[in-house]
């Protein structure tokens, strides 16, 4: 019987796992391929979430889709792995062990075979390496991460409630993870206070630090200084043109020479490709680490090997980082990667820009078409945009579940409201 070929996908975010169920379902189902995802979490979750995530204002449960279910669901295999390395001629990954919090190694490290490999792993922060940021901050680039600020929120926040103090939050990146989560963190307060036996809630003095001109700066200037205002308004203090020159365990020092107090401090500044990028021998790089790929999304070196999302970088014509765009190929590569297994050239990909959203809680949001125009904002209180970056989680969660699975977790989500709290507490 004549050996399948062999799919493996690295990395189950929004690309990842899109391109998992789509080909599970055209040519995994068949039998003419085996593809199978790799991914050192046991969960998906909509990246754009991830403050949400942090902040306890999402409900994990309900928010996260199984890996093992989705791939029992739609004819793919899921290992659970973290990508160590890789040999191009022998066409083989190398997974790092998995291990325990304890210690214990739960599985030895493994080899996977590939007959086309797609690295779709994503990004984090950039830390640019100013001194003491890896040691003393805390970051929001996965699941694991967010739920981690999760836990420390939530028991400082406990102690200042307990201890009638203030809490101190320090947020570097004006962008728009950053923005959201300083808007989130006063929600989750908000809710957290209808909870409060009997207390007072604490002070919460979060600072948004920008080293730009202005925060959200892939927004008009427009929608730049109407979140500013909103934040202000709900006791976020904005400082731009705010360059970090330092992080210890009590704050992040300015080059200016000010210091800012913070009991929690966040980095949520820049986009670099994972460090592994960088152990895969000589394959070409972006600056922040990306896999050079041409406009078939096939590495400049191995046509065997393609890379999408935040990790990839275009270089004929740059697409910048957003699930937007990670989405887009993961549906190009579904499209035609069937026929390229057969011989078939692949077409180049091409993205096309469907403008932009940022929601700040309950309190406002702004979108921009393509050609700039915003939307959002005004008397209604952007209800508009944070509509639009609902109705974007939840097609998202259509496209993966389908339409009765999908339609049965937005009535989940719904009939939760009168179960459990709106905010994470335990």
């Amino acid at each position: 019987m004549a050996q399948k070929f062999r799919v493996v996908i690295v990395g189950g975010g929004v690309a990842g796992l899109a391109l998992a169920t789509r080909l599970g379902d055209k040519i995994g189902r068949s039998g003419r391929a085996e593809i199978t995802l790799v991914d050192k979490s046991f969960a998906h979750v909509w990246k754009p979430m991830l403050h949400c995530f942090a902040a306890g204002t999402a409900a994990n449960e309900n928010d996260r889709i199984s890996f093992l279910s989705q791939a029992s669901r739609h004819h793919f295999e899921f290992w659970p792995g973290e990508i160590a390395g890789m040999d191009r001629k022998a066409k083989t990954i190398t997974l790092a062990p998995v291990v325990e919090p304890t210690g214990e190694v739960i599985l030895d490290e493994r080899k996977l075979e590939y007959d086309a490999l797609v690295l779709s792993i994503g990004s984090r922060a950039n830390d640019f390496g100013t001194p003491g940021v890896a040691e003393h901050c805390l970051f929001i680039d996965n699941l694991v991460d967010a739920n981690g600020f999760n836990d420390r929120f939530r028991m400082e926040l406990l102690k200042a409630f307990g201890n009638n103090e203030q809490l101190d939050i320090a947020i570097v990146g004006g962008g728009a993870t950053g923005t959201q989560l300083a808007a989130e963190l006063h929600k989750a307060l908000d809710l957290a206070s209808l909870y409060s036996f009997g207390k007072k809630p604490p002070k919460l003095n979060i600072t948004l630090l920008e080293a730009g001109p202005r925060i959200l700066p892939a927004f008009p200037e427009a929608v730049s200084v109407a979140a500013q205002k909103e934040l202000e308004a709900i006791g976020v203090k904005v400082q731009t043109s705010a360059m970090v020159s330092g992080a210890d365990e009590k704050g992040f020092m300015l080059k200016d020479g000010t210091r800012i107090p913070a009991t929690l401090r966040v980095w949520a500044a820049g986009v670099k490709a994972p460090d592994v990028t960088r152990k895969f021998g000589e394959l070409k790089l972006s600056r922040s680490g990306q896999l050079e790929v041409r406009p078939t999304l096939q590495l400049v070196e191995d046509d065997s090997i393609f890379a999408m999302g935040d990790c990839a970088f275009i270089a004929e014509k740059p697409v910048a980082p957003t699930a937007q765009a990670a989405r887009q190929q993961a549906h190009h590569l579904a499209r035609y990667m069937p026929a390229w297994i057969g011989g078939k050239v692949l077409p180049p990909f091409a993205f096309h820009n469907k403008g932009a959203v940022v929601a700040l809680g309950d309190y406002n949001g702004w979108g921009t078409f393509p050609g700039g125009r915003v939307f959002g904002g005004g008397w209604l209180r952007g209800i508009t945009a944070r509509m639009v970056h609902l109705m974007l989680y939840r097609r998202h969660q259509f496209e993966l579940y389908g339409a009765f699975r999908g339609t049965m977790s937005c009535l989940v989500d719904w009939l939760d409201v009168f179960v459990r709290p709106s905010v994470r507490l335990d």
